[in-house]
């Protein structure tokens, strides 16, 4: 990458100076693309020569990191224009493959085909959903978004609704929806450093987190954007490799999209078999059975309690007088420690115990079938099909909530203002499409391989024959990895693993056996989705506050290096306040994200759909439209998800709460509605924008109509 110069004279907009520039980005992507396979054939053969595996994992971070960092300091610059939209010059072709970097954050390269793993037909909403949104954001927004010409969403919904009422809404929500968002990402980042380096998760964040800010700092949009290309290519390469590794190693055929539904085949047969197994069937018993034993301590909290605390005080003396091992009686004062302190305590702590074992007192270990649809049955009973109904329901929600999120996201739409043109904006969601379908039409092969492997190789295999990478999963975090010889038969059943869906993808190489390189390449691969999307998650947070707080609304002279420097220190704020909030382990990756999809969606789709499409849209309706509908969807994740209750301490049984059984990850969807309702009715009964506004949106959907006079 030392050839390439970022810093082209932006005043130069002829056809042949950006055919040059795209000439030259094409050269140096070129070489950087085969330097990577080489860097890979390299640390394949030190492997081979005996390098071991903790090193390689630190090359791999320590690598990518520092590449990213060079791009980060070849493309600094102080230009209001580069830092804000990369001097509006970056090819269709780049711009969609950033974009496909920016978008294909940690949920999607870390947790699509876990959550597929986990849940089979009903994790298909997320692609359909994400994949779908894509067509929204080409038909709806990206070009006209970009012939108005600003820099940000909030700078938008200023220009078009006269002033900074609507301004500061969209700030507040942009800032909201992104810091969520980037929650979930710095915490991927942790995930995969802790892994590769063998740090402290909480270390790992704050060691990942200098990638992220060396680029958005030193650069903004421009750094951000040439380092989002440079991580695309190692994350789709990254991903691919293993997957076809995979599918060859199975079946032989090295296109594993084609030998999907043969696999599902399989997995399906053999998902039979292991309900019926009579072992299978041990392992649900004694979950059955624990599940029982904490409704009664929770029938009765003092006195069970007191008599698990008599017991493990007793267990420890017993002990110390008989001199036994020193190994027995510390576990034995490790034991009475997890003893719950009171009994608010034990309450919280059995009332989480008794869920989780009856989710694991199921067969398949609890995951639905992969084939089946939706849960219940059409033609079962009234329960059954109740639980049809549900399912159904949840599954198209959260399709139309991820959809109409993506066409509302900050930092996504944010990208397409860095083409040459209109035109080019257009085609850029084109390239966007293409580069993400490599990745989405691969994750659901990726989910059935591992799960054909998990079925076929794991499950009978000694305790004490079990892979290596099992244990190495379980010291990084036992809540995403943890065995245990439930039935004491000292075979391994599916039911005695608990797996998260967030190491999938990473244990992948692992699982099928391929060499630990491989292993480092994923890593650095989902180190890459979880640092692009972060670069532009910051980047959209820093800018709203310096550039549509403070420089359109409180400073308006302010000068070009003051707002600048300013999106600095803002965004290394931003920065270590994330990093703090994912240190804590609140909530798993999927759901940040997708709160943020739904959060989005209704605080922004309707105001930018209908704020170009309807000129009549008021400032006062886009206010009211946004404010209404990001507050109702928030209300009800916070009465309707366990964790957001805890947080707000919200009392009473989450059914009372809840809408048409309609799960918090889809709140959107009441959100959505209510916001168009809002921005409409209100539009009609307040003033109409000034004319110049209006003749403003009908000439950015028709160029070529003359204003009246």
């Amino acid at each position: 990458m030392a050839g390439l110069s970022f810093d082209t004279n932006p005043a130069v907009s002829s056809k042949d100076a950006n055919a040059a520039f795209k000439k030259q980005l094409n050269k140096v992507y070129g070489w950087y693309t085969g330097g990577f396979f080489a860097f890979i054939v390299v640390l394949a053969i030190a492997e081979q020569m005996g390098l071991p595996r903790g090193a390689i994992g630190i090359v791999f971070l320590l690598a990518t990191v520092a590449l990213y960092a060079g791009i980060g300091i070849m493309s600094r610059t102080n230009d209001a224009a580069e830092y804000y939209v990369a001097g509006r010059r970056v090819p269709a072709v780049y711009n969609g493959m950033a974009t496909g970097a920016d978008w294909m954050s940690a949920a999607s390269f870390i947790g699509m085909a876990g959550t597929l793993y986990l849940s089979g037909y009903g994790g298909l909403a997320f692609i359909m959903g994400w994949t779908g949104g894509y067509c929204l954001v080409a038909l709806f927004l990206a070009p006209y978004l970009r012939k108005f010409g600003q820099f940000t969403i909030p700078d938008f919904l200023g220009a078009r609704y006269e002033g900074n009422a609507a301004r500061f809404v969209g700030i507040l929500i942009a800032i909201f929806v992104s810091f969520v968002y980037v929650v979930a990402q710095i915490y991927g980042v942790g995930l995969i450093t802790t892994r590769l380096s063998g740090l402290a998760f909480e270390i790992g964040i704050f060691v990942g987190l200098g990638g992220i800010l060396v680029c958005s700092f030193l650069g903004g949009m421009r750094a951000v954007t040439w380092t989002q290309v440079a991580q695309y290519i190692i994350l789709i390469i990254a991903y691919l490799i293993p997957l076809v590794w995979l599918s060859v190693k199975q079946t032989g055929v090295p296109v594993p999209q084609l030998i999907y539904g043969s696999q599902l085949e399989k997995v399906t047969a053999k998902e039979k078999v292991l309900i019926d197994d009579p072992k299978e069937k041990e392992v649900i018993a004694v979950f059955k059975a624990r599940s029982d034993e904490l409704a009664a301590k929770l029938k009765d909290i003092p006195t069970a309690l007191a008599a698990d605390r008599a017991a493990a005080q007793k267990k420890l003396d017993d002990l110390k007088a008989a001199n036994g091992p020193l190994a027995d009686i510390q576990a034995a004062e490790k034991a009475l420690a997890a003893v719950p302190k009171d009994e608010a305590a034990a309450k919280t702590a059995w009332t989480a115990a008794k869920a989780a074992a009856d989710a694991r007192a199921r067969p398949l270990a609890g995951m639905p079938r992969h084939a089946q649809q939706f849960a219940g049955d059409p033609n079962g009973d009234a329960k059954a099909q109740e639980a049809f109904d549900t399912s159904r329901r949840n599954f198209l929600a959260l399709v139309f909530c991820l959809m109409v999120g993506t066409a509302a996201l900050p930092h996504i739409l944010m990208r397409y203002y860095t083409t040459p043109s209109v035109k080019e904006a257009r085609q850029s969601v084109t390239w966007s499409l293409f580069f993400i379908f490599l990745l989405y039409f691969s994750a659901p092969a990726l989910a059935v391989l591992v799960k054909y492997e998990v079925f076929n190789v794991l499950v009978g295999t000694p305790f004490d024959k079990l892979p290596a990478w099992i244990a190495a999963w379980s010291r990084v975090d036992p809540a995403l990895l943890s065995v245990a010889d439930v039935n004491k038969d000292g075979i391994f059943q599916l039911g005695e693993m608990r797996i998260g869906g967030d190491i999938i993808v990473l244990a992948t190489p692992e699982i099928g056996g391929l060499p630990y390189v491989i292993s480092g390449m994923v890593a650095a691969g989902g180190l890459a989705a979880a640092l692009s999307t972060a670069d532009g998650l910051l980047l959209t947070i820093a800018n709203a506050l310096s550039h549509d707080l403070y420089y359109k609304m409180i400073d308006p002279n302010a000068p070009t290096a003051r707002r600048v420097m300013l999106s600095k220190i803002l965004l290394l704020v931003v920065a270590l306040a994330a990093a703090y909030v994912a240190s804590l382990k609140m909530a798993d990756i999927l759901f940040l994200v997708s709160a943020a999809f739904s959060l989005a969606a209704a605080g922004f789709f309707p105001a930018l759909v209908l704020g170009i499409f309807w000129k009549r849209a008021s400032k006062w309706g886009a206010v009211l439209g946004m404010l209404s509908g990001f507050a109702l969807t928030l209300y009800y994740m916070c009465t309707t998800h366990p964790w957001m209750r805890s947080l707000f301490d919200i009392k009473g049984p989450i059914a009372d709460y809840t809408w048409w059984g309609i799960a918090p990850i889809s709140a959107g969807i009441f959100g959505v509605p209510l916001g168009f309702a809002v921005i409409i009715i209100v539009s009609l009964l307040t003033p109409a924008p000034k004319r110049e506004v209006q003749e403003l949106v009908e000439h950015v959907r028709y160029p070529n109509l003359k204003p009246a006079r």
